[in-house]
């Protein structure tokens, strides 16, 4: 592979009608009036099929997910019913989360609860959706805000330190006392003084109050005495009929990494004891279908027997018979029998679970057992009810746990902990002493050796954040085996409905992509390809162990073939984190294919880079981290990274609420730009910025900013984004140069770029790999400029020609350029605008050349490496992520843009 130099890369980064239309997040009720649309065209039933395959036993309450559709097909306000293929009418919420820019809908959302039909497969019509039969009610008074889901009833107080005061089953109170709760202590290693914080609610707002679906959005800090510090945003999500409560917990870093060490983070709740306590039950999920099921006074296993009926009754969480009916040698001896009130099942790391237990505070712990990975759910309760409570990716985000004390008293604790108090302090302090890294000719000779990007204070996670998902079930009473396994399988992959890949590539969205071809055996080949190489880079995770808090969802950045490892100790080829549009290659192959194992791969990485990888508080909240050893290492903080042309996909067919936060948080990311210089490294004189004449290059810096205002646009949300979206391509375009301009200079008020009259010339490798083609394809779409158009196919055209081309019509030759591959999807672009075979068979060749790529004869096959060689067995294939992003981005463009030439 050829390497990108660091200086280029430097130098590089050197009233629509949907406007109208709902406010972003607003439920259907709240939005505003459609504009009248005439000559919509409608649509035809859309087929839908569970993303993970077959019928789920069990859903997380519900789920929710997105549609998209052709410009002109149905107005915002359009209603639509939900069958299963059998005929059965599906209970079922719409509404529109995206529109085209003349008002039509281009994405609705939709929800169904877990009391609806349920199928293998189900229709998407125009249509009046049928009512679920105790339509989820949401009200607010007195304090507090009561969702109803005519199972279940929640209460919310509007302040606080309970993010929930109770959740009741008729007159039965569930759970109640919901918190956040958090621990920190001052030394990494050692316990030092140590500290508990309480979350304590902000603000509640209703986002969605049924039929079907509610969501309650909760906010605050976590708090002791004087001290507020992990802001929290939690959302809520209940459905009709139902008796979950699902959470989506995020929450950010604020802290001192050298002062501040977090020992715990959890969501506990205090839960009424009913029953005797051999009436009590536990039950904790293992891997797959396994389940631990225990009593807190067991009476199985005695050296007098109950009888048969009373230890199968227990066993299998059912009331047992009166003890008067039992055999009385055990009766009159029951209080001579442990109750071990407190259990916790441990996954402190990805390959290993432990479960304890005891009879309370002062007594040692009794190991159960153990296991590998566990599915991530407990539950505590009796015959009367009780509550199931797990994490999602409860073993891929260790250290976890699920901790229960106190059973066999009147009141238990159940707790969810993201965190483990087992596992030792957080640390997220710097790897190393900056090494005498103190300027900037030193930190830029350092950079050619361990290709890290060091300044001292950059390297802070202050304002980084984590998002956990949670579900919370009231159960009316123990469950069966079965079903306990079943609601542990929901939880750890919540169920969701998807349409199919020749549908959304039908509705015309996210630009140049088509589904899977294999018509011809050019074609096949291809297909082979990507899909070798996406195999290869999904099952590194598992094999390199790519797990924990702070790392899932990412993947490495170059491997290292001497030891048989990537290169996780290297400075900037250790974690990627986006380089080169990873998240974009991974969603792409998601749409292309349909394919169950890439959704959750995508979406386990957007989880990750959307949080972890950017900045959300802070001086430079909206900006991401460059690839490093730790996430937030290194110094380059740019909004290539914290792209959202990232996210917008998972936002779009999940509806995801956290996400379509971050999409809006990046609107006004350009501000950036005022209070750090990309170029500081490199520039000679004083940086002294002028919000009317910013230093924002218009291809890495402005693509990323032009993905945000498009996600804004396209959601209904504010219009300053569309007028800087629309301002900033005109007026590049109307630059001598357009996109390869050199010096230009940038208008934060308006996202205008400042006029010039002569012809300059800068361009870089990297200024169209962040997602530069892939915005500016789908705003080409949006608009009617033919002179934006026109620049940019010629952008297009001349990034692979020849020297002599491009100084004909730019007055300069543009060097020697690098990622010829990658760009072959530009070449194909501009051929199709152009209607130019010979540019056509250009761009295939440029691709099968594979210049900094993969050439035609390269080979994506993986060999094994077993024995005294590696730690563990593990498969390697001459594959980069950088390359493998733009080859399989390259590979999807170019058969969708000119697959008839090849």
């Amino acid at each position: 592979m050829a390497h990108i130099s660091r200086r280029t890369m430097l130098t590089t980064t050197a009233g629509a009608a949907a406007a109208a239309l709902a406010v972003r997040g607003a439920s259907p009720a709240a939005a505003q009036a459609a504009p009248t649309l005439a000559g919509l065209s409608g649509h035809d039933p859309v087929p839908l099929r569970w993303v993970d395959g077959g019928t789920p036993a069990e859903l997380t309450g519900g789920t929710t997910w997105g549609v998209p559709w052709p410009r002109g097909a149905f107005a915002p306000d359009q209603q639509f019913s939900l069958t299963t293929d059998a005929g059965a009418q599906v209970p079922v919420q719409s509404w529109p989360i995206g529109w085209w820019p003349d008002g039509s809908v281009k994405w609705t959302a939709h929800a169904v609860s877990t009391a609806g039909p349920r199928a293998e497969t189900y229709r998407l019509s125009a249509g009046t959706a049928a009512q679920p039969s105790a339509p989820v009610t949401v009200t607010s008074e007195g304090g507090k805000t009561t969702v109803d889901t005519g199972v279940i009833t929640v209460v919310f107080p509007r302040s606080g330190e309970h993010v929930i005061t109770s959740i009741a089953r008729g007159e039965t109170v569930i759970a109640k006392d919901g918190r956040l709760v958090a621990s920190r202590q001052d030394k990494p290693e050692e316990p030092g003084r140590s500290e508990s914080f309480t979350g304590r609610v902000s603000s509640v707002k209703v986002e969605q109050d049924g039929p079907v679906r509610a969501v309650v959005k909760v906010e605050g800090k976590h708090r002791r005495g004087r001290r507020e510090w992990l802001p929290f945003t939690v959302r809520f999500y209940l459905y009709a009929g139902s008796d979950a409560v699902r959470v989506v917990h995020s929450f950010v870093f604020d802290g001192n990494e050298n002062k501040d060490f977090i020992n715990g983070l959890g969501v506990e709740f205090t839960v009424p004891m009913r029953g005797e306590p051999h009436d009590r039950h536990i039950r904790f999920a293992g891997e797959g279908d396994g389940v631990l099921a225990e009593a807190v006074r067991g009476i199985t296993g005695l050296r007098r027997d109950p009888g048969q009926a009373v230890r199968q009754a227990q066993y299998e969480g059912r009331a047992t018979p009166d003890p008067a009916t039992w055999d009385q040698r055990v009766t009159t001896r029951l209080h001579w029998i442990p109750a071990w009130g407190d259990y916790r099942l441990s996954q402190l790391n990805a390959h290993g679970f432990e479960i304890h237990k005891r009879t309370g505070d002062g007594h040692s712990w009794v190991r159960v057992d153990g296991g590998r990975r566990a599915s991530g759910l407990a539950y505590v309760g009796g015959p009367t009810g009780g509550l199931a409570f797990g994490m999602r990716n409860f073993w891929q985000l260790h250290p976890t746990e699920l901790e229960i004390t106190g059973a066999a008293g009147d009141e238990a604790t159940a707790t969810v902990w993201m965190w483990s108090p087992r596992a030792g302090a957080m640390d997220l302090r710097f790897y190393h002493d900056g090494m005498g890294q103190d300027t900037y000719p030193e930190q830029l000779d350092a950079l050619e050796i361990t290709y890290e990007d060091y300044e001292p204070g950059f390297g802070t996670p202050y304002g980084v954040a984590r998002t956990t998902e949670l579900t919370f079930w009231a159960l009316e009473a123990t469950p069966e085996a079965e079903r306990f396994a079943g609601l542990a399988a929901a939880n750890a992959t919540p169920p969701l409905l998807a349409s199919p890949p020749q549908h959304n590539h039908a509705a015309g969205v996210f630009g140049s992509w088509a589904p899977v071809d294999r018509s011809v055996p050019a074609k096949a080949a291809l297909e082979d390809n990507v899909d070798l190489m996406h195999k290869y880079h999904r099952e590194q995770v598992d094999q390199r162990s790519w797990y924990g808090f702070w790392d899932y969802g990412d993947i490495m950045h170059t491997y290292d073939g001497d030891r048989h490892v990537w290169r996780y100790d290297v400075g900037g080829y250790a974690w990627d984190n986006s380089e080169l549009s990873t998240d974009l290659w991974l969603w792409y192959h998601y749409l292309r294919t349909g394919d169950a194992k890439a959704f959750r791969f995508a979406e386990a990485m957007t989880r990750h880079t959307s949080e972890v990888d950017m900045y959300h508080i802070g001086k430079w909240r909206g900006l991401g981290t460059r690839h490093g050893i730790m996430h937030w290492a290194d110094s380059a903080k740019q909004v290539r990274i914290s792209n959202a042309g990232y996210k917008r996909f998972y936002y779009f067919l999940t509806a995801d609420e956290r996400i379509g936060d971050v999409l809006h948080d990046l609107v006004d990311s350009d501000r950036s730009f005022l209070v750090l210089d990309p170029i500081r490294k490199l520039r000679d004189g004083a940086f002294e910025p002028d919000p009317k004449a910013l230093g924002v290059g218009q291809t890495t810096d402005w693509g990323a900013l032009a993905m945000a205002w498009l996600a804004e646009w396209e959601r209904g949300g504010d219009p300053i984004a569309r007028t800087k979206l629309v301002n900033g391509a005109t007026t590049i375009a109307a630059l001598p140069n357009g996109w390869v301009q050199a010096d230009v200079t940038y208008n934060l008020a308006d996202g205008r770029f400042a006029p010039m009259t002569e012809k300059t010339v800068s361009i870089g490798s990297l200024s169209s790999v962040f997602g530069l083609i892939e915005v500016m394809t789908e705003l080409l779409g949006l608009i009617d400029d033919e002179a934006v158009k026109a620049k940019w196919v010629e952008f297009c055209r001349l990034y692979n020609a020849t020297k002599e081309e491009q100084q004909e019509v730019t007055g300069a030759s543009w060097g020697n350029l690098n990622l010829r591959q990658a760009y072959s999807r530009a070449t194909a672009y501009a051929a199709t605008q152009l209607n130019d075979e010979t540019l056509a068979r250009r761009a295939w060749q440029e691709l099968r050349t594979g210049h900094a790529g993969y050439p035609e004869n390269h080979s994506f096959a993986s060999t094994r490496v077993e024995g005294s060689a590696v730690l563990n067995p593990v498969d390697e294939a001459d594959l980069s992520t950088n390359a493998s992003a733009q080859y399989g981005l390259a590979v999807f463009q170019c058969l969708a843009l000119v697959g008839d030439h090849i």
